[in-house]
């Protein structure tokens, strides 16, 4: 008997018992389609966390200084110095200073806008483009101006459109607008990247204390590990101790966080994966009840001279079968599954999520399934297999 005869007696007896072929699938259905939305989901997220941090600039490089306890101190000119000396590594330097409070308009207060102050370099370091208006500038440091640049969603919610040259207050000061950032964000809304207030790192030092962070980027991605060797060791030599500063990057948050992601699929697609091995059982005791059912037939095949392989053929392929089955309808399933969690996520967020499995993904899932098919059907075959006809005849 050829394999394509066998592939077809065995889809003849799939299709003859369609309910019970249908149960014996769904421990695959399940599994394959579990697998491929959370490995969709995976890439999902690790696109979603790389575009992140892409638009924060994975160059760039963070230095905080905790000098606290420290005899010894770090102003920013050090710093620029710092970045001077090790050009070959280091690029641009913006000082920030993180601000707490609420910038009000008239007597509207902005609740949940994001202030900074920041150096003239900050918004080509950070990728952020002036539409209306002008960036902050360096004679702006130097005489400690009361100026600043906002977001898309202040200059629309609360100016109309015509924030240059409006004003608003900070800490109880009267801050001019000089510029508006370009939109960022899909939409306005509060609290969102296009809420934030930037002003000159000096006048923000004076307002809310002195500069404890500085921004920097590299000449080369590619030159990480020397860009912050550079920079620690110029740090080492103020402080004499690396515990009151440390040097973080966007690339490494990057790598730590697709890593806490790509373990956290994987430990989740593994336990998906266990209804496959469910369905693998299912099929053998399927598989044990179909050689009961039809010992006698087994026998007639034998008795008229079919080989022990032959037998084992027929059952294996037939298990394969059926499992391969159960693992295309669960692709299908798990397709359409994707793309409704696309949706629903998007919804709930607000942002772009997909979630799309590669085609890795599914022909390993699919392969799995065939593969679990034939296992589970291996033992139901050879005991098939080795019926023995005399025995098999009598079978009542």
């Amino acid at each position: 008997m050829s394999i394509l005869e066998s592939l077809e007696l065995a889809l003849k007896n799939i299709v003859s018992s369609k309910t019970r072929t249908l149960l014996t699938m769904l421990g695959i259905i399940i599994g394959v389609a579990a697998v491929i939305v959370i490995v969709g989901l995976g890439n999902g997220l690790e696109k979603y966390v790389s575009d992140s941090f892409s638009d924060l600039g994975t160059n760039t490089l963070t230095v905080t200084v905790m000098s606290r306890g420290s005899t010894r101190t770090l102003d920013v000119e050090e710093m620029y110095d710092i970045v001077e000396e090790n050009s070959d590594y280091l690029d641009l330097c913006s000082p920030t200073v993180t601000m707490l409070g609420f910038p009000k308009v008239g007597s509207d207060t902005l609740d949940y806008t994001t202030m900074q102050g920041v150096s003239e370099d900050y918004f080509e370091i950070a990728s952020l483009t002036v539409e209306k208006g002008r960036g902050l500038q360096y004679s702006d440091m130097a005489s400690r101006s009361k100026v600043c640049v906002i977001g898309a969603y202040i200059d629309q919610a609360y100016f109309g459109g015509n924030a240059v040259g409006q004003t608003l207050r900070v800490y109880g000061s009267t801050f001019t607008i000089v510029g508006v950032l370009a939109q960022q964000d899909d939409e306005l809304e509060e609290g969102g990247s296009d809420d934030c207030l930037y002003l000159p790192y000096t006048t923000a030092s004076r307002i809310s204390g002195e500069v404890s962070s500085y921004v920097v980027t590299m000449k080369d991605e590619n030159q990480l590990d020397e860009s912050v060797a550079c920079l620690e060791s110029a740090l080492f030599q103020v402080f004499a101790d690396d515990d009151y500063y440390t040097v973080s990057s966007m690339s490494e948050m990057l790598e730590t966080m697709t890593s806490m992601i790509n373990i956290l699929v994987g430990v989740l697609a593994g336990i998906a994966a266990i209804s496959l091995v469910v369905g693998g059982i299912g099929i053998m005791n399927i598989m044990l009840v179909s050689v009961t059912e039809r010992t006698r037939e087994i026998g007639i095949r034998k008795s008229l001279g079919a080989k022990e392989r032959y037998i084992m053929q027929q059952f294996v392929i037939e298990a394969a079968c059926t499992s391969a089955l159960g693992g295309i309808v669960g692709i299908l399933i798990g397709r359409g599954l994707s793309f409704a969690a696309s949706e629903l996520a998007t919804r709930l967020m607000g942002e772009t999520l997909t979630v799309s499995p590669t085609v890795a993904a599914v022909a390993l899932a699919f392969g799995i399934s065939v593969g679990i098919g034939i296992l589970f059907g291996y033992l139901p075959a050879k005991k098939a297999a080795g019926l023995n006809p005399i025995d098999a005849l009598h079978y009542d």
